[in-house]
């Protein structure tokens, strides 16, 4: 499981021409789902995101968390972050999960999200939806994450 985090001033999602959802200071996470992806690697990836030390301490270094900060989390299933890039000019998604098996992982992740940051502070995009996403990316900070070892 992978995820590309964003630290955000806000950030929303609109699917056909409607905003489904909406956060202010926190964190933007693409989530893509690769094949073998379970359980254990959405808890991983899930204490990664919520602990991760993006947002500036007191001195202006990054030494802060979500959780610290009583930020926001916005989840968007993201399947072209598992995008096989190695040859060619064009991505190939042999190493992406299946739709039905990355749909549940991301709502497990995002359950799981909830569990430690509360319902309020956790909104979704719309899997499989054609999504429009907008972001003021605060830094700019972006980082990538995963749950396995490489």
């Amino acid at each position: 499981m992978k995820g590309l985090v964003q630290r955000v001033s806000e950030a929303s999602v609109e699917v056909d021409g409607r905003e489904i959802s909406r956060i202010g200071s926190g964190i933007l996470l693409f989530l893509g789902v690769e094949q073998g992806d379970g359980l254990n690697e959405a808890k991983e990836l899930c204490r990664k995101v919520l602990t991760y030390r993006i947002f500036p301490d007191e001195a202006g270094r990054m030494n802060r968390s979500v959780l610290d900060t009583g930020g926001a989390l916005l989840v968007v299933p993201q399947f072209t972050l598992a995008a096989d890039t190695s040859s060619g000019t064009r991505p190939g998604f042999s190493l992406a999960a299946g739709p039905d098996v990355a749909n549940e992982m991301c709502a497990g992740f995002i359950a799981l999200s909830r569990a430690e940051m509360g319902e309020e502070r956790v909104k979704e995009g719309h899997f499989g939806a054609d999504m429009k996403v907008s972001l003021v990316n605060d830094g700019p900070a972006t980082f990538m994450l995963s749950s396995r070892k490489r």
